[in-house]
């Protein structure tokens, strides 16, 4: 301990210290705050200073100068001085040193006047009195002192019990149990006792007893006793009492005896009186602390084991073992267990009101150890009763009700009563938390407690208050809420199904913010039922119940199991709550019947509820994924069901569970959008789904009406509550914009972040579901926000996208909705200010309103984009693609008829229904004839706003596309931005992209090339498929549906054609940088050409196909797989190219079966409705020819020569664009090919001259053709060079290049075909000799195109595109071969076929027609048809062995001529090389191998003959037609030009193939033998026949050197996309 006195202050005593230590002394002896702190520093002081004298360091004359100024400072200075000189006497005495001893005695002499004699004798020794003179002897004294000791404790004082008289006790009695009601005082009847006692020798103790026992049988005299008892102890010692009542209780202690209440409540009032101590008499009580403690322990054992046995799985036998042992152990606790005295004494202080007493004892004992006896619980609540009243009388009475009031206790030391809710912390909030869960023994207390909570709430809520008093209510606040949390709640699992009590809760818990809400629920589940044996019984009984419950419940029995539900649900919802949600889990077909036994729950419950479910789903030990990382679990998918189904049959808060969707999101986790999506489907009836049918989806085209009533699948009725419920808690707590803003950054971040380690499949999933979730809540939003709120709540579209990160279709569609509101509201407002009634009048103000909506918007979205994109497209068209719908654009007439005639129907089958009521049928009639008015008031609203938007747009359309650098250019941009973003973010928006192009078409908008579009859409679809997931795959294909929808209608009827693109800017095959001059017909796409680019638009789709189905990659095939499911009522229609993709899916079906389970079932669905379609498609020559009779095949090429003609070269630029982006996407094919490209070209060279003796004048007049070609051709360059705007000129110099280049690449390509072909189709050989058979079989099936596999067609497209130095070679060889082939040759490109002579067998005549009529056509619209890229044509497959030789020959040569005429880029292709022909050429050629050792004799012979015949018969056909066809064209100028040039490579092909087919027959030798003897074993039937064969192989070959071309043209198109 420091000291108080420093050595300073004794050493300069006399200068300062003296002062010092007076000063000292004085503060504290003046410091009253701490009484016994500065009594102690006091003493010491003293003793440091008394110390100080005895060690010699200070005089003792100082020491009791300045001890006689301090004595004055405290009236009990003298005794402390005295305690100090004790102990310095104890310690002195003890030392051998005498001076010591000498100074201390002189301290105290000199010391003697302050302290008196009487006190230093108590306390110093005997033999140190002595010394100081204060007693003479000092054995003399400790003698006496011992005998007064005895006198006084051991001596027994002895009361002559003889000499007490009975009649004093009995005059005591009557004295005390008189009648008090008069002047009686306590102090009359106290002078009467004494002179009872004095008169008759009572002994005071037992009269003490007596008055005791008295006042125990009169308690209601507590005025009178009381006083009495107070007076009476002054003549006893104070323990005497204490020690009387220990005994009364002790008297009482024996196992039987049970103490008394009237000696209970004696106690308590004397103690309340503090008459004694409670510890005092607390020792006296039974049981012990620790036996209390003991009790407890074993009451949470029991409490476990209970719960233990409950969970455990007993089986029958043991039950009723378990059950005898239960019954004995029951039978044990009955018997009663001892008295407890100290809870006694607790009821009885409660009763009487001695709170602070009560309160000492329970602190005493375990935590809800007093009140779990419930009458000290009702004692307390009783006593909370009484101190509440006057504030429930005040604030808490409910409107109506009159209650009992409560009288005050009689007693004035009781708690005082609250008035107001701060006196409501003093006492009443301590009660109740010892109370704990057992205020459910009185649930009116409970009600009285919560509605005080409630009109607290009120007035906490209210802000009139000043700053001091928010403070007091926060903590006010925060009391109420511990409260709720440490008594109501676990009080309220105590209670038995009181469902009134749980909504007077629900009154106060409401007006908490959810987050407490949830925070008190939280607390309650998870800690207070482990807090008391009582509430862990509880949770255990649940459960069990709620197992009972779960097993039985079923559909049929939901109202049975609802009331039991509900029932449970009132006490303990958390619990049961938590386990139907553990189970809905495990089981989700639980989901509905659940669902429809909830509906007797209390609103309370219903919140706890939202609570459960909450934490069910943010519980982090579950696994979102199902082991496969590629689906999500389906625990989550069970619970977000669930909640759509709650949340929409019940008014239950969503706020929490939107938040935590929202915080998901903020966390980059979008698993948890699966509740939102099913919330929102739910409750708002608005469903997304990518398995829409083509009528619903038209549907959704309408008004809102005509959307809930066909646009969905479940007729989802009554959401308009729900839908209001789900909007209120949107815009109450903010999270309407947060959520679509956080969903559409999260689309990105599925990807980039969440999407890390995922399994693609699963990334593809989360991507589909966060995109669907936004489109379904925007949709929500545009739907069920008035005008105001939402445009209130979205921002700008500038803002959207740069401040906030939205992507940019996300942004359009949120702020879509805010511009159709805007501009309906503008254009409400202009009808208003002026009326006029016109049409004309109405149609300027919607289109004044539009501008004014419109203008901010292309204002800002300029800074979406870099600003050379406004080069091509204004902001304006821009604009106005993303803001337009298709409610805006078309409208639905056959969705609405098909409602309104369903509608009809129901009435119908109402009036015939007999058994319905009338009252019902009237009604339902109304509601059907209400709907339909209202469908066709809504119909009519949409047509006049239609024809607005119309007259709207074609106002605008003239300043839409720009064009100042290319047509190609603008087309891409209005893809890039335009299209393929909106084609693929929902259904109906797929439909809208391919109606806005249908639509900029018909507006005949200036710089549109319709043709292009198209054509970039169809040609290139490889890396849009294979970037897309799921739904957007099904979302593409759709678009593509539409596409082709429009275009085969236009392909349909030449009529339709000529009518709504005939003479249309978009359909202009000159493509000039700006303007156009619609009059000149010349420049129009004609019908036969537009057939040909359709083809070859279904050939593009069936390659692209093919190449995704081979990749093997997952996600090519699956989404491949849904594209060409979508677009099936339209592609395939060829039926080549039908066989070749149901080829390719066989396949897939047999390679997935066992892998990919889900692609094995994409595929067999798709081949499935593949096989059904098959009835309807056409072969090819009937898709793209007309099929008119021989002769007039001539005539329709002159025809169409002029068109040709008239065409000017800029032409050229587009087609040259279109092949540059083909020509990319092939030459990825190609790779793989190019390996057999070479060995092809090989084979080629090796047949050198297989041509017949006629060839020479056919050659001849195709070397003057070729030459007049040349020089055209020259022309054409220059006049191409004139007509072009600078912008096209880079074109023209590619074509100059690839007009060399090509040749060579289409001749390799040609080469490689066939090889490719070999390889690529492995057929069986049986199956060839089928295939053989087949063919001889009927020549009609020989016409009649059977298609090759879509594989060879792109490789051999591959190989084409791959070798462009050997296509030079390959084309002059082919230019010299053709000479030599001569009357053979057909000329491909522009050359005309003469018809075949009549002579021969009418079926050959017909083949020979439409082989020729397809050849023939194709020049002339060749020349025509030059913005549309090149269609190859699928060549014929003839029977004979040796013409499918010669026509891979041909095919390769045919390919590279139509390379060369893709360099010159005056031609589109007509012809597609089928697939089919070239596998069936391979499958030939095998054969062929075997079959050649057997007949190589045969076949040489006939082989001559066949020749011989050829040759005779091609001359007398073919020469007459050649050379008119050269004069025509040369008559036609350019036409004639662009044919020669694509003519010569062509013809060259012709002469090279059958030159080799002659080298392969003599030197290869065997294979072209064995072709050959085949075909003249098939021939030898009817000669006339082969050679009409022969001929369609030759116009095979020329098809296919067409398609070569096309293709070209087709990857220059790709590759402008690319750049």
């Amino acid at each position: 301990m420091a000291t108080m006195l420093p050595a300073e202050w004794i050493k300069n005593w006399e200068k300062g210290g003296r002062n010092e230590f007076l000063q000292l002394c004085r503060a504290l002896s003046e410091d009253k705050s701490h009484d016994s702190l500065s009594f102690r520093d006091i003493q010491q002081a003293l003793y440091e200073l008394s110390s100080h004298v005895v060690r010699g360091n200070l005089k003792h004359e100082h020491a009791s100068g300045v001890l006689a100024d301090i004595i004055e400072f405290r009236e009990d200075m003298p005794s402390i001085l005295a305690d100090a000189f004790c102990i310095l006497d104890i310690e002195t005495s003890c030392l051998e040193e005498k001076t010591k001893r000498d100074c201390f005695t002189q301290l105290v002499l000199s010391c003697l006047y302050l302290v008196s004699d009487t006190v230093l004798k108590e306390r110093l020794d005997p033999e140190t009195l002595e010394s100081l003179g204060l007693i003479k002897q000092s054995q003399q004294f400790n003698q006496k002192s011992v005998k007064i000791k005895t006198k006084l404790f051991y001596k027994q004082q002895k009361f002559n019990l003889l000499r007490e008289e009975n009649e004093g006790y009995a005059k005591l009695i009557a004295e005390l149990g008189q009648d008090l009601s008069g002047n009686i005082t306590s102090d009359l009847i106290l002078e009467n006792i004494k002179s009872l006692i004095g008169c008759f020798n009572l002994d005071p103790n037992r009269v003490l007893d007596i008055i005791l026992e008295v006042y125990e049988c009169r308690p209601e005299y507590d005025d009178f006793f009381v006083p009495l008892i107070e007076s009476y102890m002054y003549m006893c010692e104070p323990q005497t009492l204490c020690h009387i009542l220990g005994f009364k209780f002790k008297f009482y202690q024996d196992p039987s005896g049970e103490t008394p209440s009237s000696l209970y409540r004696v106690a308590a009032v004397l103690l309340q009186h503090n008459l004694i101590d409670l510890e005092d008499l607390y020792v006296h009580l039974l049981p012990g602390d620790n036996a209390i403690i003991e009790e407890h322990k074993r009451e949470i054992v029991e409490a476990k084991q209970i719960v233990r046995k409950l969970t455990m799985v007993v089986l029958s036998s043991e039950k009723t073992e378990e059950k005898e042992k239960e019954k004995e152990k029951e039978e044990e606790k009955t018997e009663k267990p001892p008295d407890n005295q100290k809870l006694g004494l607790l009821e009885a202080l409660l009763k009487i009101g001695d709170w602070q007493h009560a309160q000492s004892i329970m602190d005493q004992m375990p935590p809800f150890y007093a009140t779990s006896h419930k009458p000290i619980a009702i004692a307390l609540c009783q006593l909370v009763h009484v101190t509440i009243e006057p504030l429930y009388r005040r604030v808490g009475v409910p409107k109506g009700a009159k209650g009992s009031p409560i009288s005050p206790l009689p007693n004035k030391r009781a708690p005082k009563q609250a008035d107001s809710f701060e006196d409501l912390r003093k006492e009443v909030f301590n009660m109740l938390c010892y109370l704990g869960p057992h205020l459910s023994h009185d649930p009116i207390l409970f009600a009285k407690v919560v509605r005080l909570g409630k009109a607290f709430m009120k007035e906490f809520q209210s802000d009139g208050s000043k700053q001091e008093d928010k403070e007091k209510m926060e903590i006010l606040f925060s009391c109420v809420l511990s409260i709720t949390d440490q008594v109501l709640l676990p009080s309220l699992s105590l209670m038995d199904c009181n469902a009134c009590m749980s909504e007077e809760l629900w009154g106060m818990f409401k007006t908490f913010p959810y987050q407490y809400r949830y925070r008190l629920y939280g607390q309650w589940k998870n800690e207070t039922y482990n807090s008391h044996p009582l509430l862990v019984k509880v949770k255990a009984q649940t459960i069990d119940r709620a197992k009972y419950i779960m097993k039985r419940l079923t559909k049929e029995n939901v109202k049975p199991s609802g009331r039991q539900i509900g029932k449970l649900s009132h006490a303990n919802p958390t619990i049961l709550f938590d386990y139907i949600l553990s189970q809905i889990q495990k089981y989700d077909n639980l989901i509905t019947p659940v669902v429809d036994s909830l509906k007797y729950l209390t609103s309370l419950n219903y919140d706890v509820l939202a609570y459960c479910i909450i934490e069910a789903l943010a519980n982090p030990e579950k696994e979102r994924m199902k082991h496969d990382d590629t689906t999500i679990s389906s625990w989550l998918q069970s619970l977000a069901s669930f909640c759509g189904a709650v949340f929409r049959k019940y008014p239950i808060e969503l706020a929490g569970l939107l938040q935590y969707v929202a915080n998901q999101l903020k966390a980059g986790k979008s698993f948890d959008l699966l509740i939102l999506k099913e919330v929102v489907q739910k409750m708002a009836g608005i469903e997304i789904t990518e398995e829409m049918t083509m009528e619903q989806l038209e549907a959704m085209t309408g008004g809102e009406q005509l959307k809930a009533e066909g646009g969905y699948f479940g007729q989802i009725r009554n959401t308009k509550k729900s839908s209001q419920r789900l909007k209120d808690a949107l815009l109450d707590h903010d999270l309407a914009l947060p959520l679509c803003l956080l969903m559409a950054q999260q689309r990105n971040g599925v990807i980039f972040q969440e999407g890390g380690e995922k399994h693609l499949k699963l990334v593809g999933k989360l991507y589909d579901q966060c995109h669907d979730t936004l489109v379904q809540f925007g949709g929500f939003l545009a739907s069920n926000l008035s005008t105001e709120d939402y445009i209130k709540r979205v921002p700008s579209i500038d803002v959207l996208c740069n401040e906030f990160h939205t992507p940019h279709d996300a942004a359009f569609f949120l702020s879509r909705p805010m511009y159709a509101h805007q501009i309906s509201s503008k254009y409400d407002e202009l009808k208003k200010a002026e009326k006029g009634n016109k049409q004309q009048h109405k149609v300027h103000k919607y289109i004044t309103a539009c501008e004014l909506v419109m203008a901010p918007v292309h204002e800002a979205v300029i800074s979406l984009h870099p600003p050379k994109v406004w080069d091509d497209i204004s902001p304006q068209f821009y604009a106005t693609f993303w803001s337009l719908t298709m409610y805006d654009l078309a409208v639905p007439h056959s969705s609405y008829d098909r409602e309104v005639n369903k509608l009809k129907v129901q009435m119908k089958a109402i009036d015939d229904n007999q058994e319905m009521p009338p009252n019902k049928k009237k009604k339902e009639k109304e509601r059907c004839t209400a709907l339909q008015d209202k469908l066709l008031e809504e119909e009519k609203k949409q047509l006049e706003h239609v024809q607005r938007v119309l007259q709207r747009l074609k106002l605008e359309k003239d300043n839409w596309l720009l064009a100042k650098s290319t047509k190609n250019e603008t087309i891409t941009k209005f893809l890039q931005l335009c299209i393929f973003p909106r084609c693929i973010f929902s259904a109906i928006d797929a439909v809208y992209c391919a109606h806005f192009v249908e639509l900029v078409h018909q507006q005949k908008t200036p710089n549109f090339s319709t043709l292009l579009c198209y054509d970039r859409v169809f040609s290139d679809i490889i890396y849009t498929v294979a970037s897309c997931t799921e739904n957007e795959a099904s979302r593409y294909g759709r678009f593509l549906c539409c596409m082709l929808e429009t275009v085969t209608r236009w392909h349909s009827d030449r009529v339709i054609y000529e009518k709504e693109c005939g003479n249309y800017p978009g359909f202009l095959t000159i493509l000039r940088a700006t303007g156009f001059d619609g009059g000149n017909k010349a420049d129009q796409l004609d019908y036969e050409n537009f057939r040909h680019v359709v083809h070859k638009w279904h050939y593009k789709l069936t390659k692209a196909s093919v190449h995704c189905l081979e990749t093997g990659e997952y996600t090519h095939i699956r989404n491949i797989l849904i594209v060409l499911t979508k677009i099936l009522p339209w592609y395939p229609k060829v039926l080549n190219l039908g066989q070749a993709l149901e080829r390719r899916v066989h396949k897939i079906c047999q390679e997935e079966k066992e892998k990919r389970p889900d692609l094995y079932a994409l595929a067999m669905g798709y081949s499935g409705q593949l096989k059904s379609r098959k009835p309807f498609m056409i072969p090819e020559n009937e898709f793209h020819h007309k099929d008119p009779p021989a002769r007039n095949a001539v005539a329709a090429t002159v025809q169409n020569g002029p068109g040709g003609a008239g065409m000017p070269t800029s032409l050229t630029i587009n087609t040259a664009k279109l092949e540059e982006s083909a020509a990319e996407e092939t030459d990825k094919l190609k790779e793989k090919s190019q390996g057999t490209v070479k060995v092809i070209n090989k084979t080629v060279n090796a047949t050198p001259k297989v041509t017949t003796s006629n060839g020479n004048s056919a050659s001849n007049s195709k070397i003057i053709k070729e030459k007049d070609d040349k020089e055209k051709s020259g022309k054409e360059k220059d006049k191409e060079k004139k007509e072009k705007i600078p912008a096209t000129t880079p074109e023209t110099k590619a074509l100059g290049k690839d007009g060399k280049d090509k040749p060579k690449e289409e001749r390799a390509n040609k080469d490689d075909k066939p090889r490719e072909i070999k390889e690529k189709t492995p057929k069986s050989d049986k199956e060839k000799e089928k295939a053989k058979k087949e063919e001889k079989a009927s020549k009609e099936e020989k016409s009649k195109t059977i298609v090759t596999t879509i594989e060879s067609k792109s490789v051999a497209e591959k190989e084409r595109e791959k070798e462009p130095s050997r296509e030079k070679d390959v084309a002059k060889d082919m230019k010299s071969k053709e000479n030599t082939k001569g009357g053979e040759k057909i000329p491909v490109a522009g050359s005309l076929k003469s018809p075949v002579p009549r002579s021969e067998a009418s079926e050959c005549e017909r083949e020979q027609k439409r082989r020729k009529v397809d050849i023939h056509s194709s020049p002339s619209h060749s020349s025509t048809v030059k913005g549309a890229a090149m269609l190859p044509k699928v060549p014929l497959v003839s029977e004979n062995y040796s013409s499918l030789r010669v026509i891979s020959i041909h095919f390769l040569q045919d390919n590279l001529n139509e390379l060369k005429d893709s360099s010159t880029k005056h031609y589109i292709n007509h012809t597609t090389p089928t697939l089919s022909k070239s596998k069936e050429r391979e499958v030939d050629k095998k054969d062929l191998d075997k079959s050649r050792e057997r007949s190589r004799e045969r076949e040489k012979k006939e082989e001559k003959d066949r020749k011989e015949r050829k040759r005779d018969h091609s001359n007398s056909d073919r020469e007459v037609p050649q050379d008119s066809t050269k004069r025509r064209k040369e008559e036609n100028g350019t036409s004639s030009s662009k044919h020669s040039k694509s003519e010569s490579p062509s013809d060259s092909p012709r002469s090279n193939e059958k030159e080799r087919e002659k080298s392969k027959s003599k030197s290869s030798g065997k294979e072209k033998g064995d072709s050959i003897k085949a075909e003249k074993m098939e021939k030898s039937s009817s000669g006339s026949k082969k050679e009409s064969r022969h001929d369609k192989e030759k116009e095979k070959k020329e098809k296919r050197d067409s398609t070569g071309g096309k293709e070209e043209k087709k990857h220059h198109k790709s590759s402008d996309k690319h750049r």
